[in-house]
């Protein structure tokens, strides 16, 4: 790819070059380098919410569904900022850009956008959006002239081989949250939706996952799969799980059970054998395959939910309103445990969505009592000099300065729960009320 052109906009552009000179020097070569042609790119693209547009919008030209003259499905969208703005680091300025382009990628004209870019032409980043879902897809690179061919070959060549799951760690470390049954009713009610989903039992010391469908541990096939480092299939891996529907077909999703063999081996041996980011590799042929990859995880911080996390685009994160010690280790899987893995990654990711409430009734009382604790575990967040984390987003997504909305998603306890897990049947196959409750915790936080 021919980016002598980029270079010298790079190499020419002022220091603290505003927005509008940064847009009309650097972005048309970056555009033309990404593979975008002027017929191709529409400015101030109107996103169909109130009169917000987005600087640009592209989506390739497809035989007479020329984009400038229709002007819709587009499919990357950037968010442009002058050099003046400092997107370095995790500023305010740099937390602001990303809100902004996240508000565009959900909505409604923006709907089919897959990508987004925020960029100043000193910083730029890449966003993936999975339905809902808008994560990190590179980290927030720093552009020199030294870097910008490897940085514009590292994107192109993600936007050009879009992968089709998005892959969820199932995690808190605190037990008894719910995090198996949420897996197992998450996948199964993504399968009504026509989502094709697999579970990995990554809990070798409790194998509940494997135990609440009926299914057997297998012996070695996970372990042989994880040390196969020609990442070739083992015989066996992959066990289906169907479910008669009303009309006569059958609902699927797929899993790989937990394994004897791995259980056998300790914390030591399996980190002599196996790196972290070993899974995460290894699934990597099924991203092609599947609309969601579910990893249900262990509840500590030990090699399992290590590797579980590490593997994960997105963290999920069920709590109890009635333990405080669910809240507080959710704050320390945020403030601590993802940004170690972030930082071990070095691409952007995972990212924690927002906290829920799992399986238990809540009285008004109650309610106001957890609020009260999480309002002390966000104070002291910010109070932290050392490691400084606002975590009102994860707790509160929905607060604002202007309106304090304190509503946290939450699954309610039902009878019938627990009773289709000794029938080892999900729940959301044998109630609909049941099934009501998670198809909405899955619009709340994937399906657009």
């Amino acid at each position: 790819m021919d980016l002598s052109q980029l270079y010298q906009v790079l190499q020419s552009l002022p220091r603290d070059a505003q927005e509008s000179i940064v847009g009309n020097i650097f972005i048309p070569e970056l555009l033309k380098a990404l593979g975008f042609c002027v017929t191709e790119t529409v400015p101030q693209f109107g996103t169909g919410s109130g009169a917000d547009t987005v600087d640009y919008a592209v989506r390739r030209n497809a035989g007479n569904d020329i984009f400038i003259h229709t002007k819709s499905n587009p499919y990357l969208l950037l968010e442009l900022k002058g050099r003046d703005i400092n997107l370095g680091g995790n500023s305010t300025q740099y937390r602001s850009a990303v809100y902004q382009l996240k508000r565009y990628l959900l909505a409604p004209n923006c709907r089919s956008a897959q990508w987004g870019i925020v960029t100043n032409s000193t910083y730029i980043q890449l966003f993936r959006k999975h339905g809902k879902v808008i994560h990190p897809a590179s980290p927030c690179w720093e552009l020199t002239l030294d870097n910008l061919n490897e940085i514009v070959s590292a994107i192109k060549n993600k936007i050009d081989n879009p992968q089709k799951a998005l892959t969820i760690a199932l995690y808190n470390n605190k037990g008894g949250v719910g995090k198996t049954t949420t897996t197992v009713n998450l996948a199964a009610t993504l399968a009504i939706q026509g989502k094709l989903s697999l579970i990995v039992d990554f809990d070798p010391n409790q194998q509940d996952l494997t135990n609440s469908l009926r299914l057997k541990p297998k012996e070695d096939t996970l372990y042989s799969w994880l040390v196969n480092k020609r990442d070739q299939l083992v015989n066996g891996l992959i066990t289906a799980y169907q479910y008669p529907n009303k009309t006569g077909g059958l609902l699927r999703f797929d899993i790989i059970t937990s394994d004897e063999k791995l259980l056998s081996l300790g914390e030591e041996k399996l980190r002599q054998m196996l790196s972290i980011n070993r899974l995460r590799q290894a699934l990597e042929v099924f991203k092609s395959q599947y609309d969601y990859i579910l990893v249900d995880s262990p509840p500590n911080w030990r090699f399992f939910s290590q590797c579980a996390v590490y593997a994960a685009d997105v963290v999920l994160i069920p709590t109890k309103h009635n333990s405080i010690y669910s809240l507080e280790n959710a704050a320390i899987v945020i403030k601590r445990f993802i940004p170690e893995i972030q930082n071990e990654r070095k691409d952007g990711g995972p990212i924690a969505l927002p906290i829920f409430y799992n399986g238990e009734f809540i009285t008004e009382a109650q309610r106001l009592t957890a609020e009260d604790a999480i309002d002390e575990i966000i104070g002291k967040g910010k109070k932290d000099k050392v490691n400084y984390i606002d975590l009102t987003p994860f707790f509160y997504p929905k607060y604002t300065a202007a309106r304090k909305d304190r509503h946290i998603f939450e699954i309610p306890s039902y009878a019938h729960i627990a009773s289709a897990a000794f029938a080892r049947i999900p729940a959301v196959y044998k109630n609909r009320i049941v099934c009501e409750h998670y198809l909405a915790l899955a619009k709340e936080y994937f399906l657009q």
